[in-house]
């Protein structure tokens, strides 16, 4: 299931954490990959298998994100360097944190309109 709101208003929003995934609007994600414009679920790779392709459903809108909050589970990871210099080549930041903490900070940003997308790995 993909959720589709008003690129001009806030966009989907995370109300919840759901066991090991998420509560976007009336559906839950373990996995989540969100925009501005839609959420939908994400089966991600292992974190240190994560490439720029795995966050294409992030980067395909008319506009690139400001950067990518990354949640990487239950604990804070660092993503793989070459995923970082590709991000970059883009113009794009990364910000990785634990998965409830990018949950939270998904709101904040989004409040502020800021212009940012969220990748988030199931909770362990």
């Amino acid at each position: 299931m993909e959720i589709k709101r008003d690129p001009s208003g806030e966009g989907p929003r995370i109300s919840g954490i759901v066991g090991r995934g998420f509560r976007v609007d009336d559906g839950v994600y373990e996995g989540l990959a969100i925009t501005p414009e839609r959420a939908q679920g994400w089966a991600p790779p292992p974190l240190d298998a994560l490439t720029i392709d795995d966050l294409a459903p992030l980067l395909d809108g008319a506009t690139l994100p400001e950067f990518v909050i990354l949640g990487t589970g239950s604990r804070m990871a660092r993503p793989p360097r070459t995923l970082v210099a590709a991000l970059e080549a883009r113009g794009v930041g990364i910000e990785p944190m634990d998965s409830r903490a990018a949950a939270r900070a998904w709101g904040v940003l989004r409040a502020e309109l800021r212009n940012v997308a969220a990748a988030l790995y199931p909770l362990d």
